[in-house]
């Protein structure tokens, strides 16, 4: 790498932090092999009045070491590379902004050099101050542009992505049964990636009602998507009749052949409420108790909790039956709830913090203007831990007769 006078100083390479003043500069790296074509173009920079920070090389070696730059200014008659190949490596290095110098009068090769992707070129006997500058000026600014545009599209396809497991994890609950409440609502952690926290709520011919709660360890596209699976496996039980006792042993052996490791397990609770709306088989896979509403709201027993799913220890899910009565509501939720902290504090929520919460919001729900019951507790457990939860957190409440 050779140094020569430069539009604001020596011609140098760029390896340590940037200041404010280098930052508003534009980073030119000059491949060129002429001493004398490369003093030139150093000069019309000079002439320009561009601010810029210039580096030289001799060959394309050199460049593809040297290219955290906004621009590259490409001769391509070089000792170790000539022509539109010269170029075309010189990209797949993962080039910025690429302005072609050619000594050539006929505008074949320019031509050719842009469409292999070059964002412009000058021939060297034409070339003066003002034209090298708004050339150095419009390529960095065209592939800022590019840059930007492949950026949103991105974010576009991850929004969409998003999307689709939105609606895989957090369906629309599929309930006939006009005088059964149904109220469900979800917050995405910190990071806003989602996890594995899903829900469902679907009702079978005869009236049978069955919710599902559910939370995959682990956070992360992996972790949602294998939300999403057992959300859809799990409804497809359900629509196709299979025994209540019978699900979630079904669903460990979907869980097992889709997980992506074989540490991952699922924690699940899930209510199968009779036609009648006076009793619910209440079964637990490691998974939070749902509460039964007051105020006071309270935990109901829990003598028959199973493993979580995917854990290879023995022991299987069998039924609780909750007695509800003419009126009742239950809410069952995810551990993101219970994980919230307190003001910021080092204490969690937990079960008796939740419970305080949602009785406040309980005692809302009566006045005039009724509150929606889960959307006032995910707020008010954000509210308490001062900010988005560090966890996902799902909740879905279900009443009869109020």
């Amino acid at each position: 790498m050779t140094d020569v006078a430069a539009a604001t100083g020596p011609l140098r390479d760029r390896v340590t932090p940037r200041t404010p003043d280098e930052e508003r500069q534009i980073r030119i790296l000059l491949v060129e092999d002429d001493d004398g074509d490369a003093v030139l173009v150093s000069e019309h920079l000079k002439d320009a009045g561009l601010d810029v920070a210039l580096t030289w090389v001799r060959t394309l070696d050199e460049a593809v070491e040297s290219l955290d730059v906004d621009c590259v200014l490409l001769d391509l008659g070089l000792p170790d590379a000539t022509g539109i190949p010269a170029l075309e490596r010189l990209l797949a290095a993962g080039a910025p902004a690429v302005v072609v110098l050619t000594g050539l009068q006929g505008g074949d090769t320019g031509v050719q050099a842009v469409a292999a992707g070059a964002q412009d070129y000058l021939v060297k006997d034409e070339v003066d101050g003002q034209r090298l500058s708004r050339a150095v000026r419009y390529a960095v600014q065209r592939r800022r542009l590019e840059a930007t545009d492949r950026e949103l599209y991105r974010s576009l396809v991850r929004a969409e992505e998003t999307n689709r497991l939105e609606r895989a994890l957090l369906p629309k609950p599929m309930v006939r049964d006009e005088g059964l409440e149904v109220r469900v609502g979800y917050r995405a952690g910190r990071d806003g990636v989602l996890g594995g926290d899903f829900y469902d709520v679907v009702e079978r011919p005869d009236g049978t009602v069955l919710a599902i709660v559910g939370d995959v360890c682990g956070h992360g596209p992996d972790e949602a998507a294998l939300g999403a699976t057992l959300r859809t496996a799990w409804r497809t039980l359900v629509l196709t009749g299979t025994r209540p006792g019978d699900i979630l042993g079904l669903l460990e052996v979907v869980l097992e052949a889709e997980r992506a490791r074989p540490e991952v397990f699922t924690t699940v609770a899930m209510l199968v409420i009779a036609p009648s709306r006076a009793s619910a088989d209440m079964y637990l896979a490691g998974h939070p108790v749902p509460l039964v509403l007051g105020p006071p709201s309270e935990l109901p027993p829990t003598h028959r909790r199973g493993r979580a799913l995917g854990i290879p220890v023995g022991g299987t899910w069998h039924a609780h039956v909750l007695d509800l009565g003419p009126r009742w509501r239950l809410m069952m939720y995810t551990d993101g709830l219970l994980e919230a902290t307190v003001e910021g504090g080092p204490d969690r929520l937990g079960k008796a913090g939740l419970l305080a919460v949602v009785d406040r919001a309980l005692v809302d729900d009566t006045a005039a203007e009724p509150v929606d019951l889960v959307e006032r507790v995910l707020h008010d457990v954000r509210t308490l831990h001062g900010g988005d939860l560090v966890d996902d957190a799902a909740a879905v409440v279900l009443g009869w007769g109020a």
